[in-house]
């Protein structure tokens, strides 16, 4: 079994000849980026993709499971690491698709 920070290494390395890939601690998981735009979540050890038209068709037979307890986002979970195009055409795709992040609101704007 692979520990945590290994683990976000792992999908970090693998993911990162696509582009840029960010992972922050987040309320007792992590939050993945790739080139700015949040894309999924690390759990337990596991790799949770954010569901766009893109996901759905190339990750069509990976299991739909919700990251952790409560939350709300049924998320595919990815673990076919070595295809590297496959995780090339799926990073782009849904790049594409997913919003740009929100700008933060300075106090001048509240």
């Amino acid at each position: 079994m692979i520990i945590v920070n290994e683990f976000n290494e792992y999908v970090r390395d693998k993911f990162s000849m696509a582009g840029d890939i960010i992972i922050k601690a987040m309320m007792g998981g992590y939050l993945v980026y790739f080139n700015g735009k949040l894309i999924g979540d690390i759990c337990n050890n596991e790799l949770f993709l954010k569901r766009t038209p893109t996901s759905d068709r190339l990750l069509i037979d990976s299991e739909l499971r919700y990251p952790y307890e409560e939350s709300r986002t049924l998320m595919h979970v990815f673990d076919n690491f070595d295809d590297t195009d496959l995780i090339a055409e799926l990073l782009a795709g849904m790049y594409a698709e997913l919003p740009e992040k929100k700008a933060k609101k300075s106090k001048r704007d509240i």
